[in-house]
């Protein structure tokens, strides 16, 4: 069978999702390798695998590393900019929590 629900009888496999994609852990099938790891380390490994290439002379590979490597780079972009975000949520939802107790405070 195949598919993302592929662990057998079912139940949780934290590894496939995690609320945070910076701490969440990927499998990545590159071209003649595969990564296991954070966004962060398998960007670096792509990284160093496209200066291996490059230092070789193989431009066409050292390319389609930074290619995988330029992907894991945009998810970390993506969940660094949804940060602050959720922080300010987080800082306008207790401001309005303080809010609420200075109103409850006042009325009494």
């Amino acid at each position: 069978m195949r598919g993302r629900n592929n662990n057998g009888g079912g139940g949780n496999n934290n590894n496939r999702k995690g609320p945070n994609p910076l701490t969440r852990t990927y499998e990545s099938n590159g071209p003649d390798v595969k990564i296991r790891g954070s966004a962060q380390q398998i960007a670096e490994k792509y990284a160093t695998l496209a200066r291996d290439a490059q230092s070789s002379g193989d431009r066409v590979m050292a390319e389609n590393y930074l290619q995988h490597a330029e992907h894991y780079n945009r998810i970390i972009a993506a969940a660094q900019a949804q940060m602050p975000i959720q922080n300010a949520q987080q800082s306008r939802d207790d401001f309005d929590d303080d809010l609420d107790e200075d109103r409850d405070e006042f009325d009494s």
